[in-house]
Protein backbone atom coordinates (compact mmCIF):
# COMPACT_ATOMS: atom_id res chain seq x y z
CA UNK A 1 0.00 0.00 0.00
CA UNK A 2 2.87 2.31 1.09
CA UNK A 3 4.30 1.97 -2.60
CA UNK A 4 1.54 3.07 -4.22
CA UNK A 5 1.06 5.84 -2.43
CA UNK A 6 4.82 6.52 -2.78
CA UNK A 7 4.40 5.98 -6.83
CA UNK A 8 1.16 8.45 -6.53
CA UNK A 9 2.86 11.10 -5.09
CA UNK A 10 5.74 10.68 -7.47
CA UNK A 11 3.16 11.44 -10.45
CA UNK A 12 1.63 14.33 -8.79
CA UNK A 13 4.62 15.60 -8.38
CA UNK A 14 6.01 15.39 -11.95
CA UNK A 15 2.75 16.67 -13.28
CA UNK A 16 3.13 19.45 -11.45
CA UNK A 17 6.17 20.31 -12.29
CA UNK A 18 5.04 19.76 -16.14
CA UNK A 19 2.46 22.01 -15.40
CA UNK A 20 4.47 24.65 -13.93
CA UNK A 21 7.00 24.51 -17.08
CA UNK A 22 4.39 24.25 -19.45
CA UNK A 23 3.60 27.52 -18.92
CA UNK A 24 2.89 29.45 -21.93
CA UNK A 25 5.12 32.39 -23.05
CA UNK A 26 3.04 35.83 -22.44
CA UNK A 27 2.21 37.52 -26.31
CA UNK A 28 4.26 40.44 -27.15
CA UNK A 29 1.66 43.29 -26.94
CA UNK A 30 0.54 44.74 -30.28
CA UNK A 31 2.36 48.38 -30.28
CA UNK A 32 -0.24 51.04 -30.22
CA UNK A 33 -1.53 53.47 -32.61
CA UNK A 34 0.30 56.92 -32.35
CA UNK A 35 -0.98 59.92 -32.66
CA UNK A 36 0.89 63.28 -32.03
CA UNK A 37 -0.30 66.17 -29.78
CA UNK A 38 -2.86 68.22 -31.33
CA UNK A 39 -0.57 71.35 -31.03
CA UNK A 40 3.74 71.84 -30.98
CA UNK A 41 6.27 69.79 -33.28
CA UNK A 42 6.32 66.08 -31.05
CA UNK A 43 5.85 63.36 -33.16
CA UNK A 44 7.07 59.77 -31.99
CA UNK A 45 9.92 58.29 -34.60
CA UNK A 46 10.38 54.70 -35.22
CA UNK A 47 13.66 53.24 -36.84
CA UNK A 48 14.44 51.51 -39.79
CA UNK A 49 16.37 48.90 -38.12
CA UNK A 50 13.70 48.52 -35.67
CA UNK A 51 11.23 47.34 -38.29
CA UNK A 52 13.66 45.22 -39.56
CA UNK A 53 13.49 47.18 -42.56
CA UNK A 54 16.37 47.24 -45.25
CA UNK A 55 18.82 50.24 -44.82
CA UNK A 56 21.02 50.10 -48.27
CA UNK A 57 17.23 50.40 -49.53
CA UNK A 58 16.94 54.12 -48.00
CA UNK A 59 19.30 55.97 -50.32
CA UNK A 60 18.30 55.00 -53.34
CA UNK A 61 14.42 55.93 -52.73
CA UNK A 62 16.07 59.26 -51.33
CA UNK A 63 18.25 59.82 -54.69
CA UNK A 64 14.60 59.22 -56.73
CA UNK A 65 12.74 61.29 -54.87
CA UNK A 66 15.86 64.00 -55.11
CA UNK A 67 15.62 63.47 -59.38
CA UNK A 68 12.27 63.62 -59.44
CA UNK A 69 11.35 67.37 -58.26
CA UNK A 70 10.22 66.13 -54.46
CA UNK A 71 9.92 68.95 -52.10
CA UNK A 72 9.15 66.38 -48.91
CA UNK A 73 8.43 63.09 -48.07
CA UNK A 74 6.64 61.24 -45.09
CA UNK A 75 6.32 57.02 -43.93
CA UNK A 76 4.68 56.49 -41.34
CA UNK A 77 4.12 53.37 -39.67
CA UNK A 78 1.39 52.65 -37.12
CA UNK A 79 1.36 56.48 -36.68
CA UNK A 80 5.07 57.12 -35.79
CA UNK A 81 7.58 58.45 -38.56
CA UNK A 82 9.87 56.09 -39.86
CA UNK A 83 11.46 58.36 -42.58
CA UNK A 84 11.09 62.79 -43.13
CA UNK A 85 12.64 63.98 -45.77
CA UNK A 86 13.16 67.66 -47.20
CA UNK A 87 14.38 68.59 -50.82
CA UNK A 88 15.15 71.27 -52.55
CA UNK A 89 15.20 73.79 -49.75
CA UNK A 90 11.51 72.58 -48.55
CA UNK A 91 11.76 72.07 -45.06
CA UNK A 92 8.74 71.35 -42.09
CA UNK A 93 7.30 74.62 -41.57
CA UNK A 94 6.87 75.23 -45.20
CA UNK A 95 3.56 75.08 -47.19
CA UNK A 96 2.57 73.84 -50.50
CA UNK A 97 -0.57 73.02 -52.23
CA UNK A 98 -2.25 69.41 -52.31
CA UNK A 99 -3.62 70.17 -55.66
CA UNK A 100 -6.26 67.43 -56.40
CA UNK A 101 -5.64 65.48 -53.28
CA UNK A 102 -7.48 67.81 -51.36
CA UNK A 103 -10.42 66.69 -52.73
CA UNK A 104 -10.44 63.76 -50.52
CA UNK A 105 -10.53 66.73 -47.40
CA UNK A 106 -14.39 67.69 -49.17
CA UNK A 107 -14.96 63.79 -49.32
CA UNK A 108 -14.81 63.80 -45.28
CA UNK A 109 -16.43 67.03 -44.56
CA UNK A 110 -18.90 65.68 -46.81
CA UNK A 111 -19.49 62.82 -44.53
CA UNK A 112 -19.16 64.77 -41.50
CA UNK A 113 -21.83 66.81 -42.48
CA UNK A 114 -23.84 63.74 -43.20
CA UNK A 115 -23.44 62.50 -39.95
CA UNK A 116 -24.67 65.97 -38.41
CA UNK A 117 -27.90 65.71 -40.16
CA UNK A 118 -27.25 68.61 -41.99
CA UNK A 119 -26.99 66.60 -45.33
CA UNK A 120 -27.89 63.72 -47.09
CA UNK A 121 -25.31 62.48 -50.08
CA UNK A 122 -28.39 60.80 -51.59
CA UNK A 123 -30.37 63.43 -52.19
CA UNK A 124 -30.34 65.88 -54.97
CA UNK A 125 -27.63 69.11 -54.35
CA UNK A 126 -30.39 71.31 -56.30
CA UNK A 127 -32.21 70.45 -52.62
CA UNK A 128 -29.82 72.48 -50.88
CA UNK A 129 -27.87 75.65 -53.41
CA UNK A 130 -31.39 76.04 -55.27
CA UNK A 131 -32.30 75.18 -58.96
CA UNK A 132 -30.61 76.76 -62.27
CA UNK A 133 -26.96 75.70 -60.59
CA UNK A 134 -26.45 73.62 -63.83
CA UNK A 135 -27.61 75.09 -67.84
CA UNK A 136 -29.62 71.51 -67.87
CA UNK A 137 -32.99 71.43 -67.84
CA UNK A 138 -34.52 70.97 -65.04
CA UNK A 139 -35.92 67.30 -64.73
CA UNK A 140 -31.60 66.59 -65.94
CA UNK A 141 -30.44 68.92 -63.24
CA UNK A 142 -32.64 67.14 -60.55
CA UNK A 143 -31.18 64.10 -61.41
CA UNK A 144 -27.77 64.80 -60.10
CA UNK A 145 -27.46 64.20 -56.50
CA UNK A 146 -24.33 64.98 -54.08
CA UNK A 147 -23.45 61.37 -54.35
CA UNK A 148 -22.81 61.98 -57.96
CA UNK A 149 -20.39 64.87 -57.07
CA UNK A 150 -18.98 62.11 -54.52
CA UNK A 151 -18.02 59.60 -56.85
CA UNK A 152 -17.22 61.85 -60.49
CA UNK A 153 -20.87 60.41 -62.13
CA UNK A 154 -22.88 63.78 -62.90
CA UNK A 155 -23.12 63.24 -65.97
CA UNK A 156 -21.81 66.78 -66.35
CA UNK A 157 -19.71 67.68 -69.82
CA UNK A 158 -16.12 67.52 -68.53
CA UNK A 159 -13.95 69.83 -71.44
CA UNK A 160 -13.90 72.42 -68.78
CA UNK A 161 -12.94 72.98 -65.05
CA UNK A 162 -15.41 75.76 -65.33
CA UNK A 163 -18.40 75.71 -62.45
CA UNK A 164 -20.69 78.52 -63.71
CA UNK A 165 -23.88 77.46 -64.34
CA UNK A 166 -22.83 78.69 -68.37
CA UNK A 167 -20.15 75.57 -68.57
CA UNK A 168 -22.10 73.37 -66.37
CA UNK A 169 -23.70 71.62 -69.95
CA UNK A 170 -25.21 68.19 -69.85
CA UNK A 171 -23.10 65.39 -71.44
CA UNK A 172 -25.35 62.00 -69.93
CA UNK A 173 -27.96 61.37 -67.59
CA UNK A 174 -26.19 61.38 -63.64
CA UNK A 175 -25.31 57.75 -62.89
CA UNK A 176 -24.44 56.75 -66.43
CA UNK A 177 -20.98 58.36 -67.18
CA UNK A 178 -17.54 58.35 -65.08
CA UNK A 179 -15.96 61.66 -65.56
CA UNK A 180 -13.03 63.40 -63.71
CA UNK A 181 -14.77 66.50 -63.40
CA UNK A 182 -14.02 69.78 -61.06
CA UNK A 183 -17.80 70.04 -60.19
CA UNK A 184 -17.46 68.61 -56.92
CA UNK A 185 -16.39 71.36 -55.61
CA UNK A 186 -20.34 72.39 -55.50
CA UNK A 187 -20.34 70.36 -52.52
CA UNK A 188 -18.38 72.96 -50.72
CA UNK A 189 -21.21 75.07 -51.50
CA UNK A 190 -23.89 72.50 -50.37
CA UNK A 191 -22.03 72.11 -46.99
CA UNK A 192 -21.71 75.66 -46.24
CA UNK A 193 -25.57 76.33 -47.27
CA UNK A 194 -26.87 73.68 -44.99
CA UNK A 195 -24.60 74.16 -41.86
CA UNK A 196 -25.51 78.07 -42.65
CA UNK A 197 -21.53 78.48 -41.95
CA UNK A 198 -18.54 79.50 -44.45
CA UNK A 199 -17.00 76.29 -46.11
CA UNK A 200 -13.59 77.59 -44.26
CA UNK A 201 -15.61 77.81 -40.95
CA UNK A 202 -17.00 74.29 -41.48
CA UNK A 203 -13.69 72.52 -42.47
CA UNK A 204 -11.66 74.00 -39.71
CA UNK A 205 -14.14 73.37 -36.89
CA UNK A 206 -15.20 70.30 -37.85
CA UNK A 207 -11.51 68.13 -39.17
CA UNK A 208 -8.54 71.16 -39.12
CA UNK A 209 -8.84 71.63 -35.51
CA UNK A 210 -10.03 68.29 -34.36
CA UNK A 211 -6.65 66.74 -35.61
CA UNK A 212 -4.11 69.54 -34.86
CA UNK A 213 -3.58 70.45 -38.54
CA UNK A 214 -2.64 73.85 -40.42
CA UNK A 215 -2.98 75.16 -43.27
CA UNK A 216 -5.49 77.14 -45.41
CA UNK A 217 -8.09 76.88 -48.32
CA UNK A 218 -7.34 79.18 -51.19
CA UNK A 219 -9.00 79.81 -54.39
CA UNK A 220 -6.69 78.90 -58.02
CA UNK A 221 -8.09 79.42 -60.72
CA UNK A 222 -12.05 77.62 -60.70
CA UNK A 223 -10.26 75.49 -58.89
CA UNK A 224 -10.77 75.76 -54.50
CA UNK A 225 -7.11 74.23 -53.35
CA UNK A 226 -5.77 73.47 -49.84
CA UNK A 227 -2.62 74.05 -48.81
CA UNK A 228 -0.33 73.04 -45.58
CA UNK A 229 2.87 71.67 -43.95
CA UNK A 230 4.03 68.36 -44.83
CA UNK A 231 2.95 66.89 -41.37
CA UNK A 232 -0.59 68.20 -41.47
CA UNK A 233 -1.10 65.84 -44.75
CA UNK A 234 0.33 62.75 -42.65
CA UNK A 235 -2.11 64.35 -39.80
CA UNK A 236 -4.79 63.44 -42.76
CA UNK A 237 -3.85 60.34 -43.91
CA UNK A 238 -3.31 58.92 -40.49
CA UNK A 239 -6.90 59.72 -39.45
CA UNK A 240 -7.84 58.38 -42.65
CA UNK A 241 -5.44 54.66 -41.64
CA UNK A 242 -7.52 54.71 -38.55
CA UNK A 243 -10.86 54.79 -40.62
CA UNK A 244 -12.05 58.00 -39.42
CA UNK A 245 -11.32 57.97 -35.70
CA UNK A 246 -8.43 60.61 -34.00
CA UNK A 247 -7.58 58.34 -30.76
CA UNK A 248 -11.11 57.74 -29.47
CA UNK A 249 -12.58 60.72 -31.38
CA UNK A 250 -14.70 59.61 -34.07
CA UNK A 251 -14.03 62.45 -36.62
CA UNK A 252 -16.28 60.53 -39.52
CA UNK A 253 -18.17 57.47 -39.02
CA UNK A 254 -16.88 54.31 -40.26
CA UNK A 255 -19.76 53.41 -42.10
CA UNK A 256 -19.04 56.55 -44.24
CA UNK A 257 -15.19 56.07 -44.34
CA UNK A 258 -16.09 52.59 -45.82
CA UNK A 259 -18.21 53.94 -48.62
CA UNK A 260 -15.64 56.04 -49.44
CA UNK A 261 -12.74 54.29 -49.69
CA UNK A 262 -14.12 51.73 -51.69
CA UNK A 263 -15.84 51.10 -55.30
CA UNK A 264 -18.27 53.75 -55.42
CA UNK A 265 -20.07 52.98 -58.63
CA UNK A 266 -19.71 50.26 -61.33
CA UNK A 267 -17.68 52.50 -63.84
CA UNK A 268 -14.96 53.23 -62.81
CA UNK A 269 -14.24 50.40 -60.32
CA UNK A 270 -10.58 52.11 -59.31
CA UNK A 271 -12.67 54.88 -57.44
CA UNK A 272 -14.36 55.35 -54.69
CA UNK A 273 -15.94 59.03 -52.49
CA UNK A 274 -12.87 61.32 -54.06
CA UNK A 275 -10.30 58.65 -53.23
CA UNK A 276 -8.43 56.63 -55.36
CA UNK A 277 -8.37 52.51 -55.24
CA UNK A 278 -5.81 50.42 -55.95
CA UNK A 279 -5.96 46.61 -56.58
CA UNK A 280 -9.34 46.56 -58.61
CA UNK A 281 -9.67 44.40 -61.80
CA UNK A 282 -9.83 47.74 -63.70
CA UNK A 283 -9.75 51.78 -63.98
CA UNK A 284 -10.43 54.64 -65.63
CA UNK A 285 -8.20 58.12 -65.86
CA UNK A 286 -8.89 61.62 -65.82
CA UNK A 287 -9.87 63.48 -69.24
CA UNK A 288 -10.32 59.89 -70.80
CA UNK A 289 -13.38 57.61 -71.34
CA UNK A 290 -11.19 54.58 -71.76
CA UNK A 291 -11.39 51.31 -69.22
CA UNK A 292 -7.86 49.86 -68.50
CA UNK A 293 -7.36 46.75 -66.88
CA UNK A 294 -5.62 45.66 -63.66
CA UNK A 295 -4.38 47.38 -60.81
CA UNK A 296 -3.67 51.38 -60.88
CA UNK A 297 -0.25 50.96 -59.51
CA UNK A 298 0.36 46.92 -59.55
CA UNK A 299 4.20 47.82 -57.80
CA UNK A 300 2.05 48.84 -54.97
CA UNK A 301 -0.17 46.95 -52.47
CA UNK A 302 -3.53 45.88 -53.53
CA UNK A 303 -5.26 47.06 -50.21
CA UNK A 304 -4.45 50.31 -50.71
CA UNK A 305 -6.19 53.77 -51.80
CA UNK A 306 -5.13 57.28 -52.45
CA UNK A 307 -5.50 61.01 -52.42
CA UNK A 308 -3.59 61.58 -56.00
CA UNK A 309 -3.03 65.79 -56.70
CA UNK A 310 -1.51 67.43 -60.23
CA UNK A 311 2.32 67.57 -60.42
CA UNK A 312 2.28 64.55 -58.14
CA UNK A 313 0.97 65.55 -54.59
CA UNK A 314 0.26 62.22 -53.07
CA UNK A 315 -1.30 60.23 -49.62
CA UNK A 316 -1.04 56.73 -49.84
CA UNK A 317 -2.94 54.99 -47.13
CA UNK A 318 -1.85 51.31 -47.05
CA UNK A 319 -3.70 48.86 -44.17
CA UNK A 320 -2.18 46.02 -44.18
CA UNK A 321 1.64 47.62 -44.28
CA UNK A 322 0.09 49.79 -41.07
CA UNK A 323 1.53 52.68 -43.41
CA UNK A 324 0.84 56.08 -44.37
CA UNK A 325 3.21 57.73 -47.23
CA UNK A 326 3.49 61.47 -48.26
CA UNK A 327 4.60 62.55 -51.32
CA UNK A 328 4.57 66.61 -52.70
CA UNK A 329 6.64 68.27 -54.97
CA UNK A 330 6.66 69.77 -58.51
CA UNK A 331 5.92 67.60 -61.19
CA UNK A 332 7.88 64.10 -61.35
CA UNK A 333 7.67 64.47 -65.27
CA UNK A 334 7.42 68.46 -66.21
CA UNK A 335 6.27 66.78 -69.80
CA UNK A 336 3.72 64.77 -68.14
CA UNK A 337 1.90 66.35 -65.24
CA UNK A 338 -1.44 65.00 -64.74
CA UNK A 339 -4.00 65.60 -62.42
CA UNK A 340 -3.48 61.97 -61.08
CA UNK A 341 -1.59 58.70 -62.04
CA UNK A 342 1.26 59.26 -63.42
CA UNK A 343 4.82 56.50 -64.23
CA UNK A 344 6.32 58.17 -61.09
CA UNK A 345 3.91 55.97 -58.39
CA UNK A 346 4.99 52.60 -60.21
CA UNK A 347 9.04 53.44 -59.56
CA UNK A 348 7.92 54.71 -56.35
CA UNK A 349 6.52 52.42 -55.36
CA UNK A 350 9.16 49.75 -55.98
CA UNK A 351 11.43 51.90 -54.36
CA UNK A 352 9.56 52.27 -51.02
CA UNK A 353 8.48 48.32 -51.43
CA UNK A 354 12.40 47.85 -51.59
CA UNK A 355 12.35 48.62 -47.99
CA UNK A 356 10.49 46.23 -46.33
CA UNK A 357 10.56 43.25 -49.12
Amino acid sequence: MSKIIYSFLIVLLCSSCSSETAEPTPTPTPESLYFPPLTGTTWETKSIASLGWKQSAVQPLLDYLQLKNSKSFIILVNGRIVMENYFNGHDATAFWYWASAGKTLTSTVTGIAQQENLININNKVSQYIGTGWTSLPLAKENLITNKHLLNMTSGLDDSTDDVDPASLKYKADAGTRWAYHNVYVKLQDVIAQASSQTWNSYFNTKLKDKIGMDGAWFQLGNNSVYGSNTRSMARFGLLIYNKGKWESNTIVNENYFNEATNTSQNINLGYGYLWWLNGKASYHLPQSQLQFNGSLIPTAPADMYMALGKNDQKIYVIPSKKMVVIRMGDAANPDNPTFALSDFDEVLWQKISALYQ
